[in-house]
């Protein structure tokens, strides 16, 4: 990977993810401003930054958006499987909970070595999601799409398995795990509320159905079938 602060990298990764949640569609300043938890003026001042780099790692226009260029999705993709392999070993091998390795992994993405990476998946087994199930991208940078939609585009007696949740919000990952309702779990929408009401789920292996608000069901994804995480589980 080339030697770039962990700025840059938080900047190059963000675009990617801002892209990929709309249809590979110029990432705008605003949008990035938000994810990144800065001033607009700050995200303009690092692009023109980025745009002027050798080699060109984004493409940027005024009022008109970012995406990235084949070197800057390179370094993306890396240290998005950096991040992603890091939470599956603080899961798998030191027994983290899903909802306490994002921010680790956060520090931690910009400073391991590629031997390093390696090593922890091979140890791993060379895990193709992460505690979320969000895909990790392999070395070359390609990873499998899934068949899946979010909890809240399901219909009343529609289910399926629980293929991916967001990782944001960690209060919100440690009430889901509560509820049981963790990567492959299987569901079924039951009732949905009018007017933007909650939406009720029943978790299949408890039998038990319970009231979740849409902004939770938005970031909860469901395939038809169990999702192949490809992790064989940390070697003891």
């Amino acid at each position: 990977m080339r030697t770039l602060s962990a700025a840059v990298e938080d900047y190059l990764k963000a675009i990617y993810e801002v892209q990929l949640e709309n249809d590979s569609a110029p990432a705008s300043t605003s949008a990035l401003a938000d994810k990144l938890g800065v001033a607009r003026a700050s995200v303009t001042g690092m692009l023109k930054k980025l745009a002027a780099t050798e080699p060109t790692l984004v493409e940027y226009r005024p009022y008109y958006g970012v995406g990235l260029t084949a070197a800057g999705q390179k370094i993306a993709l890396e240290v998005i499987r950096h991040h992603r392999l890091i939470e599956a070993y603080l899961t798998d091998a030191l027994g983290f909970s899903w909802d306490e390795v994002h921010l680790e992994a956060d520090e931690l993405e910009h400073v391991i070595s590629e031997e390093l990476e390696s090593r922890i998946a091979d140890y791993l087994g060379h895990p193709s999601v992460d505690p979320h199930g969000h895909p990790i991208p392999s070395k070359e940078g390609s990873f499998a799409s899934a068949a899946e939609a979010p909890l809240t585009s399901l219909e009343v007696g529609e289910g399926g398995y629980v293929s991916r949740v967001s990782d944001r919000d960690s209060e919100a990952l440690r009430y889901l795990a509560q509820l049981g309702l963790k990567l492959n779990a299987a569901v079924e929408v039951t009732e949905k509320a009018p007017f933007d009401g909650p939406i009720h789920v029943r978790i299949v292996k408890q039998d038990e159905v319970h009231a979740l608000s849409r902004r939770l069901t938005d970031e909860i994804f469901v395939a038809p079938e169990k999702r192949e995480t490809g992790r064989s589980g940390a070697k003891r």
